[in-house]
């Protein structure tokens, strides 16, 4: 944790939003995840919430912001189902309900998971949230945010663009140091290039610092990932005659890898696998991976 920048707990970042951490650093969060409140007059919108477990410490820093700059929450805007975003919805709505007592509570936005990801988490079970939909605006005094459905971290994640500033929230689909994690790769790739076409001058992150030159940064996602498959439709093609398991790959491209990080780096061969079998260039059958005949 000591290689990560130092962020502070409350930091305006223009005179829009104000970053305000969730108090819950640690090696999946890094700085603690980044929540955001923004707009310019008394209602405003607050992007995720941070989590349960931390809320005490998270509810105080955003009851002095409020304060500070008379403002409540209007709209609450979940940027995905993970407990680090949704966790803090219902201290959040206490404090609005102790602060402004006679106001109406703040709407829970959230865009709904996919058909075929049948999963619900507690969060999602429990907190009476809205559906969003793709290019849907939310808007209050000073901002105009835009949601862009950005699946592949989840099935339901949403990054949101700020108008007024060329500014794009992106939740955990790009972080301010190291790499995300995915659900589906396949997906992850589309939401990169999406982002990519919107050119943002700007990304607010999830977790991590700000990227004020964000474009070199979700180009080198994509270029890693690509070079990832390359590297396993090489050796898929090497090893032609007999299947391949994700362990089997695994040992060939991270042989320079600590083998206690192996089981990690099959996760990722295997969604690089089931990437590549969406696209018609690999099969799975008889226990292991083949390539398809002319397709690298």
């Amino acid at each position: 944790m000591t290689s990560l920048t130092n962020l502070p707990p409350i930091a305006r970042l223009s005179s829009r939003v104000i970053r305000i951490l969730g108090c819950n650093p640690g090696p999946m969060t890094l700085q603690g995840t980044n929540t955001y409140l923004v707009g310019t007059g008394h209602r405003r919108v607050l992007v995720d919430s941070g989590e349960a477990k931390t809320a005490d410490a998270y509810i105080k820093l955003l009851d002095s912001v409020l304060s500070e700059e008379n403002a409540t929450v209007e709209h609450l805007v979940i940027t995905h189902w993970h407990h680090d975003h949704i966790g803090g919805v219902e201290p959040v709505r206490k404090l609005i309900k102790k602060l402004f007592p006679t106001d109406k509570q703040p709407t829970v936005w959230k865009l709904p998971r996919s058909p075929n990801d049948t999963n619900r988490s507690d969060d999602e079970k429990s907190i009476k949230w809205e559906p969003l939909k793709n290019d849907q605006m939310v808007e209050v005094e000073g901002a105009r945010l835009q949601i862009k459905y950005t699946p592949g971290h989840t099935s339901d994640h949403a990054c949101l663009l700020l108008h007024d500033e060329n500014v794009l929230f992106s939740g955990d689909c790009i972080l301010g140091e190291g790499t995300s994690v995915f659900e589906d790769l396949h997906d992850y790739i589309l939401s990169l290039k999406k982002i990519l076409e919107l050119q943002p001058k700007t990304i607010y992150p999830g977790h991590g610092p700000v990227l004020d030159d964000p474009l070199p940064r979700i180009q080198y996602y994509i270029r890693h990932r690509q070079q990832r498959e390359e590297d396993i439709l090489r050796i898929l093609q090497k090893e032609r005659d007999k299947p391949m398991t994700e362990m089997d790959i695994v040992k060939l491209i991270y042989k320079d890898t600590p083998e206690k990080l192996w089981l990690a780096a099959a996760f990722t061969v295997e969604q690089h696998l089931r990437k590549l079998n969406k696209e018609g260039k690999v099969l799975q059958e008889q226990g292991g991976w083949w390539i398809i005949k002319g397709k690298i």
